[in-house]
């Protein structure tokens, strides 16, 4: 009888192991008990604000940027008696900030409208929000402990699949982050994310990954066959 051989991509692909995404996780969560996102808010508005504003942005130009913005404007009114010109001038250092502050000032409208101002806790509501993508409604929910999400960026997927979180299934940032809500234990769920990514924008970097001073060195699968191995 005929057999058939495994193809390349099918031979490459590793089940995902809930011991090794047990010993994982109980080693982030020593390392950092309680991660946060770096993006500085007061309350869910500016939260919301600054997580659209972060699409294709640093952080860190984020809060330069936001630093000044929520000192005067930390309220749908508020924000929309800047005017759009304004609020543009004031975010023109991060990328694409002209359609960002078209959907902000669009955004507090609804708000004001439909919610009293407030921002609405659930996902359909958020993403029916102006800017606001799944990913933007994932961090933002999860953050504010409303439920609990995985936003899947270029570093969570790296992670993942390096740290074999998930198998080579999951190539789409969305089916990453089902096989992640499915994968992790419930316990670190909601801090899941914020380990993930802060892991991958300081450790596991996509080009030189900082294995010697890698925190789950000792249980990544990558090490000796993709980096260098570790003495």
């Amino acid at each position: 009888m005929k057999t058939t051989k495994p193809t390349p991509k099918a031979a490459k692909r590793r089940k995902v192991d809930p011991e090794l995404i047990r010993q994982l996780f109980e080693r982030f969560e020593q390392d950092k008990p309680e991660p946060k996102t770096e993006l500085n808010f007061v309350n869910p508005f500016t939260l919301t604000v600054a997580v659209a504003l972060s699409a294709q942005t640093t952080d860190v130009a984020v809060n330069k940027a936001t630093a000044p913005l929520f000192a005067i404007a930390d309220n749908p009114a508020d924000m929309l008696a800047l005017g759009e010109e304004k609020l543009m001038r004031m975010i023109s250092s991060i990328g694409l900030y002209r359609n960002k502050a078209k959907n902000v000032m669009e955004m507090c409208r609804i708000l004001l409208a439909q919610y009293d101002g407030d921002i609405p806790l659930n996902r359909a509501a958020l993403l029916s929000l102006p800017g606001v993508g799944n990913k933007t409604a994932s961090v933002v929910l999860n953050e504010l402990d409303i439920e609990p999400a995985i936003a899947v960026d270029t570093h969570v997927y790296r992670v993942s699949h390096r740290l074999g979180l998930v198998d080579a299934s999951a190539n789409t940032p969305d089916k990453v982050e089902a096989a992640l809500m499915k994968a992790i234990p419930k316990p670190w769920l909601n801090r899941a994310h914020h380990w993930l990514i802060l892991h991958g924008r300081y450790l596991c970097v996509a080009r030189k990954p900082k294995c010697e001073i890698c925190i789950v060195r000792d249980l990544c699968p990558k090490i000796g066959v993709e980096f260098t191995p570790l003495l």
